[in-house]
């Protein structure tokens, strides 16, 4: 099983930014990627970002490409993976979730919530 906690939402105007956190743990030995997706009031969960543990090639929706930006580190063997969002758009606004794959199965954080202002 992997945990993953996500953190760093808020409410934020038109033009500003958030940096998004979520950390991994439990058995996080081959986690392949990790990534982030959202879903707005009324709307299906989007893919927003992901970046492979192999090479670290990221993967951006394009509606977020040049805006956001995901990383990710490994410190005493926690990994933990970053989405930094610029500009940010009152489309922008929903549930964040981060996503890790590992042999074949999907876990899912509990959701952070980004609202911008206009």
């Amino acid at each position: 099983q992997v945990q993953l906690v996500e953190s760093g939402g808020g409410l934020v105007q038109a033009g500003g930014s958030l940096r998004l956190s979520c950390a991994a743990s439990g058995r996080t030995f081959g986690i392949s990627d990790m990534g982030w997706y959202r879903q707005a009031p009324g709307k299906q969960r989007e893919l927003v970002a992901t970046i492979s543990f192999g090479d670290s090639s990221t993967n951006y929706a394009d509606s977020v490409k040049g805006r956001f930006a995901i990383s990710r580190s490994r410190d005493n063997g926690k990994n933990t993976v970053y989405l930094q969002m610029n500009s940010l758009k009152p489309e922008d606004t929903a549930v964040y979730y981060c996503n890790s794959n590992r042999f074949g199965a999907g876990y899912w954080g509990q959701g952070t919530q980004v609202t911008v202002s206009s």
